[in-house]
């Protein structure tokens, strides 16, 4: 009975250490996914400083990707299922280890140790619910055009009348940040769980982390200030 119960003890704690790495790579994979996007879309975004007639363009050719091997917007379609997955996968790894976090220690320190903590990782969970509004509202205003004033209109035309008002822009650049924030946090976790940082790699680890967020940022808060401030129209 001893000897059989001791065994189940050694094991429990090896599976649930599996179970978290397991939970931390799909984080990372995923988190990588979806970094390669944010870096294609702020590229595409950029491209709106070519004029109407460019960034039509552009739009259209991401409709027809691999035409005519695939019809219409198959490629597309392709592309936003494996976005979804990896945003689920995502969302359910953080989730996951949140809880089993949380599992693991019930109690709360009487004392929080903040200087451990960046604020990016402290406010991953709430920043995270606010990216996702964003999200959806992003696809109903410029991909969609649901809630857009200029809807029927070319993508360029629902591009410079979403963010010609102040508020739509606001609410832009407050997700954009917080996506950074997140991006920075999550690029560097990502190295620690793939193995690809160590002490002697924590600084420029950093460096890489806090220099690819800002850039991303600054990128895609570039084509909205634009429009706001009569730069593109």
């Amino acid at each position: 009975m001893v000897t059989v119960t001791d065994g189940v003890q050694r094991r429990t704690p090896k599976a649930a250490k599996t179970s978290s790495v397991f939970k931390k790579v799909v984080m990372a994979v995923s988190g990588i996914i979806l970094v390669l996007y944010l870096i294609a879309h702020m590229i595409g975004n950029l491209k709106a400083f070519s004029g109407a007639e460019e960034f039509n363009h552009y739009s259209e050719w991401l409709r027809t990707i691999g035409n005519p091997a695939l019809p219409g917007a198959t490629t597309l379609w392709l592309i936003r299922i494996i976005l979804l997955v990896a945003v689920l996968a995502h969302i359910w790894a953080a989730v996951s280890l949140w809880r089993q976090a949380r599992r693991a220690r019930p109690e709360r320190y009487v004392t929080k140790k903040s200087a451990a903590q960046s604020y990016a990782s402290r406010t991953m969970r709430w920043g995270g619910v606010i990216i996702a509004a964003f999200v959806i509202w992003h696809l109903l205003d410029l991909t969609f055009g649901t809630v857009n004033s200029q809807g029927d209109a070319e993508p360029y035309d629902r591009l410079v009348a979403s963010f010609s008002n102040p508020v739509s822009t606001a609410f832009y650049a407050i997700a954009v940040i917080l996506v950074g924030m997140h991006l920075r946090h999550g690029i560097w976790s990502a190295t620690q769980t793939l193995g690809q940082s160590n002490r002697r790699r924590e600084v420029t680890v950093n460096y890489a982390a806090t220099g690819i967020a800002t850039l991303l940022t600054l990128g895609f808060l570039l084509v909205p200030f634009s429009v706001l401030f009569g730069l593109i129209d």
